[in-house]
């Protein structure tokens, strides 16, 4: 016999709305995608991905972000490799 267990969480609203119609495109529910969630945790005895804080420039840039600062912009993906290699 199947069992089941209810989970309760808390979310932003805009993250819930974001992550239904990414759901909705893989044909999934929010209830399936957190029993997939978890079951990846019982499984592999770890979060599924990569968690770390972020280093000091990313705190910058996040927080000038949040400031709504300019930050550093490029035209292009090849400018900003190219930014990065110098």
């Amino acid at each position: 016999m199947l069992k089941t267990a209810t989970v309760q969480t808390r979310v932003d609203p805009a993250v819930k709305q974001d992550a239904r119609k990414v759901l909705r495109e893989l044909n999934m529910s929010m209830s399936e995608a957190i029993s997939l969630y978890l079951t990846q945790i019982a499984q592999q005895q770890k979060i599924p991905f990569d968690v770390r804080l972020p280093n000091k420039v990313t705190r910058k840039t996040l927080s000038d972000v949040e400031q709504g600062k300019d930050i550093h912009q490029v035209d292009s993906v090849d400018e900003l490799f190219r930014e990065l290699d110098s």
